[in-house]
């Protein structure tokens, strides 16, 4: 991977941002770093088309378990939009984000939540490999980094990280 200029701390933070949360957690597809609005764009697949209804469910499960999270964390004022496109046999779950009220435990909380709701139909890039000290450790990482692009002003640099054959990519777009 091509080192990344250390004098411009806010693309690397992002992009340690986003190799992390891809790394630690193989159920996210692709994520989108929106500098312009301050969101993340967390792309998830899902196996087969959820009819409306479940959609629906899954859609206001994951928002009111998220407002339950930032009212017990004290956190106010945060954006979030859960979508569902689809593309043949294969659903896109988007749910963006604003950094500077997304956590660790939040990204935690919703791919748990996706997980238990759409089961074996979510698509995920497992790998095995990955010891419980490295997850811990890219966990540690996502706070940081989250915290770091909370600090900045991230204008101009946006990102996009995306997963593909067990390896993970990202790119200023």
């Amino acid at each position: 991977m091509p080192e990344l200029c250390q004098s411009n701390q806010q693309v690397s933070d992002g992009a340690n941002l986003l190799i992390s949360m891809l790394v630690r957690y193989p159920e996210i597809g692709t994520i989108n770093f929106d500098p312009e609005v301050n969101s993340l764009k967390l792309t998830f697949m899902i196996a087969g088309i959820p009819t409306t209804k479940e959609f629906e469910t899954a859609k206001h499960l994951l928002i009111n378990s998220i407002a339950a999270y930032h009212l017990l964390e004290g956190v106010t004022d945060s954006r979030i939009d859960v979508e569902l496109s689809s593309y043949e046999q294969v659903a896109i779950l988007t749910v963006l984000r604003d950094v500077h009220t997304m956590s660790r435990g939040e990204i935690g909380l919703t791919v748990k939540l996706l997980r238990e709701w759409f089961a074996d139909r979510l698509v995920a890039d497992r790998n095995d490999v990955m010891l419980e000290e490295d997850l811990l450790l890219q966990e540690e990482v996502i706070e940081d980094m989250l915290e770091n692009m909370r600090k900045q002003d991230n204008d101009d640099h946006s990102l996009i990280g995306i997963r593909e054959d067990g390896r993970v990519f990202v790119f200023n777009k």
